[in-house]
């Protein structure tokens, strides 16, 4: 697991779809400074990475949900990802939007579900939790059995892990910040000082005092 997560870590990186800035941090909507930005999107236009990640999620819902059924992405990152994954495991595939649609059937659940299937989330980024788990409480309000959650990285922040556990649903990460920032160290992109800055942000997004040292 400890390789995939740094196979994983040195992809992201390598194209961008992490990228660390503590000396000049982005901006969130809502208003906190970041010295990270992550843009798991980018994966899909980067062949040798997408591989990687996609075959990386497939393996990871055999060992850890041997039972799945259904994979469902959340909409919309999620979707391309899940739709993949589910063609390397010859399983069926649907998505969760973020609303139901306001015309035809109403949808908000798209693709086939049964009542009573057991379902993956397959999501790209966990960072406070909150949209993956409208989409598992979605799922769940149609009568599915939602076995867990498979993403490429979570931050590890401590509100997304509490609201994970409130709501008994298990994720499992392809990376995390942890060992992102590490191999981010080791490969130059940052400098290793940078480290505890990093930790200290995610730790606490809302304290900046992290800036300028």
């Amino acid at each position: 697991m400890k390789d995939i997560e740094r196979l994983i870590a040195k992809d992201l990186l390598s194209i961008q779809a992490v990228f660390f800035r503590p000396n000049e941090p982005f901006t969130w909507a809502s208003g906190i400074k970041s010295p990270v930005y992550c843009d798991n999107r980018l994966t899909l236009t980067a062949p040798k990475v997408r591989s990687d990640v996609e075959n990386a999620l497939a393996e990871t819902i055999k060992r850890e949900y041997p039972d799945a059924e259904v994979l469902m992405g959340t909409s919309t990152a999620g979707i391309a990802h899940a739709a993949i994954t589910a063609h390397i495991l010859d399983m069926p595939m649907g998505y969760v939007r973020s609303g139901a649609k306001d015309h035809g059937r109403g949808n908000q659940i798209e693709g086939r579900l049964e009542k009573g299937q057991k379902v993956v989330v397959v999501e790209d980024l966990i960072s406070t939790g909150g949209s993956v788990i409208e989409v598992v409480n979605v799922l769940r309000e149609a009568g599915a059995e939602v076995l867990g959650i498979v993403s490429i990285f979570t931050y590890g922040m401590q509100k997304g892990i509490d609201r994970l556990q409130a709501s008994e649903v298990k994720n499992v990460s392809l990376t995390n910040f942890d060992t992102i920032a590490k191999v981010a160290s080791e490969e130059n992109y940052i400098e290793e000082s940078d480290i505890a800055r990093l930790i200290a942000f995610r730790n606490n997004p809302s304290d900046e005092s992290w800036i300028g040292k």
